[in-house]
């Protein structure tokens, strides 16, 4: 196990079985920084980073890790204090990694897409900032890794790879522009590719008019995918809370599951905290 003094994740250790016969990587640890949210960089911002990888590691990197994190691979333990010194040194931090709170991560949300109900990169920085202490000191039996996405397309796969998903969702009617609905009614079928496909069978189309159950609207987006200017999501947003999302190897993928259908989130997100710190305590 090797690490930077003081950190008790952000860098896992590989070795080759072989050192003798291939001593040039003898260690290949891989080094996680903490990407920021939304995975935007400036051009600048991405030199300096490899300035410093250049000089102390392979070269290898992987943008992104399959959950997050700014990924470089292939350094050797004398290497790690300097790495570690230089990258901090230039305002950027380690993720997590092991048994503990791993790097929150997000989806673009409100800077590119049209559908987002909330604020999912504000919301990752956010929570990234309050929960720094347990990303490098862990105190956890198991990791614990939080997703955001801005709606129910679930942009980074939270429902599938977060133990905690928070999911950009409404709790009021979709919006529907009739007028919009005929335009897409001269262009496609809408019983088979809208009505049809609705996972709740909570619409109905009768050749002019477009009727939404929204009592048994699971916010799924489907409708809205299709037909983004006849439907859009409802006025009265916030996010569903979802735990248990994981995919192990041995046992299979686990789906995660709703905890909170329906939770405001406003800066500082002081309740989704609340939420975390209780739910680390049971």
């Amino acid at each position: 196990i090797v690490g930077v003094l003081g950190y008790g994740g952000g860098v896992i250790g590989r070795y080759c079985d072989l050192p003798e016969e291939f001593p040039g990587v003898a260690h290949f640890h891989t080094v996680r920084i903490n990407q920021p949210a939304g995975f935007y960089y400036t051009s600048s911002a991405l030199r300096e980073l490899m300035d410093i990888w250049d000089k102390y590691g392979s070269g290898l990197t992987n943008f992104h890790g399959s959950t997050g994190d700014l990924v470089l691979l292939g350094t050797q333990t004398d290497k790690l204090e300097s790495i570690f010194a230089e990258t901090t040194a230039k305002g950027w931090d380690l993720g997590g990694s092991g048994s503990c709170l791993r790097t929150p991560s997000c989806c673009a949300g409100m800077s590119r897409c049209e559908f987002a109900s909330i604020d999912s990169m504000e919301i990752c920085d956010t929570l990234t900032h309050k929960f720094q202490d347990e990303l490098h000191r862990p105190a956890f039996p198991y990791k614990f890794k939080t997703k955001v996405s801005g709606c129910a397309n679930d942009c980074t796969a939270a429902v599938a790879r977060a133990d905690m998903s928070v999911i950009g969702t409404w709790r009021d009617n979709i919006r529907i522009d009739a007028a919009e609905v005929k335009n897409y009614a001269s262009k496609m079928n809408i019983n088979d590719e809208v009505v049809g496909m609705c996972p709740t069978k909570c619409m109905s189309f009768d050749g002019s008019a477009l009727k939404i159950n929204d009592k048994d609207c699971n916010r799924c987006m489907h409708c809205i995918n299709v037909m983004p200017k006849a439907l859009r999501p409802g006025k009265e947003k916030g996010a569903t809370i979802m735990l248990g999302g994981k995919a192990p190897i041995v046992t299979g993928a686990l789906m995660s599951w709703v905890i909170v259908p329906f939770m405001k989130l406003e800066a500082p997100y002081d309740n989704l905290e609340a939420l975390i710190r209780k739910l680390w305590e049971w």
